[in-house]
């Protein structure tokens, strides 16, 4: 007898292949048997006629890190069929993290993974994961080891090149990150400290990650005005190291620069000709989401979030940002430059007396004050909010989105802030790739966009028995209506589920089941285990 039975659903296996009809057995989290059950009993039995059941969906690019510690279930990720989140992200994550920089890391974060009422008492991966594991998660969890942590571990938040014997301090921390557990290394050049390291510093450790067959997962330094620079410096020192790129939510970012998509495209079909696997993850919006603070220039940020608040009420330093700011760096994109101030939205603040202004744009927020000053508004309120301000950014175009969503390589990342008022993508990411690319614009094929979701983000991550419907593997499971699936959050009233996803499953227990969510303790932390990895050898790579 089974533990749980779906009958007569259309089966889309993850793998791309045509859908077919059949039933499926599940016993002790896993599928034991795919076919025509109908002889079979089981405890429990849903029809899925008339609707789709596809593998548990994997959100490559998550900031739940600190969320998922007070909360079990997050709906908002698993009511849109994510039953793996990948966290760790953009080299500013919760692991390592040295007790001596709780208090500064706290600030850096906040604007990224909020400010949720949890212990900072864990201090390397390994704890990390197992305090994520006491909590009993509801859906599973998987790790990256953030470049920003490891450097911080060795040389603080300061902006100086690492010494050679730092790097390889950096080089051992990565080596111990991956060994507990850790799926692989993330970074991100706009945020500090990642932005304060030379490319050898990254290239070093990017040559610990060849050793273990795992990514970088990077938000590159460029999303616009030399974002082909920017892609082609990254792929030339993967070459040299011989190891997989994932482009962290590929993107095309200002009007002046849409029309270079195509060439983006290009640089990773031509990478991958000349035998360098490169993937991404992508959001489906014309906005991005990230902290207020990252609209300042690279040196405002050196020594962490309490010297950059020091330099915010320094009359000269603030001019100085503001005229860089407007004019942008070399090697530095401006985001503020890009969307516009009236292309600003605030989603999220610390402080009680400063909730008013989310939801609000920066003009409109000028506007309450009788300000026209617009930079300085946005500046006054990071550090009002010592740093705790998340943003909308709209600076993006739907023709980018849809030619980067059509491109085999990629998988899909809801990059989701959930803190104030978020980026409905935090929301709808996967129901609106579904409905609006899917079914409405016919983008790609239902199958195509179901790999693209489940199987391929299990293979870039190392998943081995995720992410395909065939009997032995987990079953994490997802139910819909491919006629009804649509998102509902708008960036006016971000905090709406879906329609269409009747049935969330991970492990074999059900968590989503029509309007209700149940927190049980059916997730797993998914710690990559590493055998026989030796520097330059190619090893034999196991997952729990």
């Amino acid at each position: 007898m089974f533990d749980l039975m779906i009958r007569n659903g259309k089966i889309i296996d993850g793998t791309g292949s045509p859908w077919f009809y059949g039933d499926i057995g599940v016993k002790d989290g896993r599928i034991e048997r795919i076919g025509k059950l109908s002889s079979w009993e089981a405890k429990e039995v849903i029809d899925a006629k008339g609707q789709v059941v596809s593998p548990g969906f994997i959100d490559m690019h998550t900031h739940s890190d600190l969320v998922i510690l007070d909360e079990p279930l997050i709906e908002a990720k698993v009511r849109q069929g994510i039953t793996t989140d990948l966290l760790g992200q953009d080299g500013i994550a919760a692991a390592p993290l040295p007790e001596e920089f709780v208090s500064p890391w706290r600030k850096n974060m906040a604007g990224l993974n909020g400010t949720p009422p949890i212990d900072w008492d864990w201090r390397t991966v390994g704890d990390y994961l197992n305090k994520i594991e006491s909590n009993n998660p509801s859906y599973n969890l998987a790790v990256l080891a953030p470049h920003g942590n490891i450097r911080m571990e060795v040389m603080g938040l300061d902006n100086r090149p690492a010494t050679d014997e730092e790097i390889k301090q950096m080089q051992d921390v990565l080596r111990r990150s991956l060994e507990e557990g850790a799926v692989g290394l993330s970074t991100g050049l706009i945020y500090p400290p990642c932005c304060f390291a030379e490319m050898k510093e990254l290239e070093a450790l990017c040559k610990v990650i060849a050793e273990y067959g795992v990514p970088l997962v990077i938000h590159q330094r460029s999303e616009g005005d030399e974002i082909l620079e920017s892609m082609q410096e990254l792929i030339d020192m993967m070459k040299r190291c011989g190891a997989h790129l994932h482009f962290s939510h590929l993107k095309n970012c200002g009007k002046d620069n849409w029309y270079k998509t195509p060439d983006v495209l290009k640089k990773i079909d031509q990478a991958r000709v000349e035998g360098l696997e490169v993937t991404f993850d992508q959001y489906p919006y014309t906005a991005g989401s990230t902290m207020l603070s990252a609209i300042l220039p690279p040196w405002a940020h050196d020594g962490g979030s309490e010297k950059m608040l020091e330099r915010l009420t320094d009359s000269v330093l603030r001019e100085r940002m503001v005229s860089e700011m407007a004019t942008a760096l070399k090697g530095w994109d401006s985001i503020s430059k890009w969307a516009g101030w009236d292309g600003i939205i605030i989603t999220s603040v610390d402080s009680t007396e400063r909730q008013h202004v989310v939801g609000k744009t920066i003009i409109q927020i000028a506007e309450l004050e009788n300000r026209t000053d617009y930079a300085n508004v946005a500046l006054d309120l990071i550090l009002h909010e010592k740093n705790a301000v998340g943003m909308i950014d709209f600076v993006m175009n739907e023709e980018s989105i849809k030619a980067i969503l059509a491109h085999p390589a990629g998988t899909i990342g809801s990059d989701g802030l959930l803190g104030g008022e978020p980026h409905p993508r935090a929301y709808g990411s996967f129901p609106r790739i579904l409905g609006k690319y899917v079914r409405e614009e016919k983008v790609l094929p239902l199958e195509s966009m179901i790999r693209r979701m489940t199987s391929q983000p299990a293979r870039i991550i190392g998943l081995q028995d995720r992410g395909i419907l065939r009997e032995g593997m987990a079953a994490d499971i997802v139910i819909f209506d491919p006629d009804q699936i649509i998102d509902q959050a708008t960036f006016e009233r971000p905090r709406q589920y879906n329609i269409g996803i009747d049935t969330v499953i991970v492990n074999g227990q059900v968590v989503i089941e029509g309007e209700q969510a149940y927190r049980k303790a059916a997730g797993k932390v998914i710690r990559r285990e590493y055998k026989g990895v030796q520097s330059g050898e190619k090893q034999q790579v196991t997952v729990e």
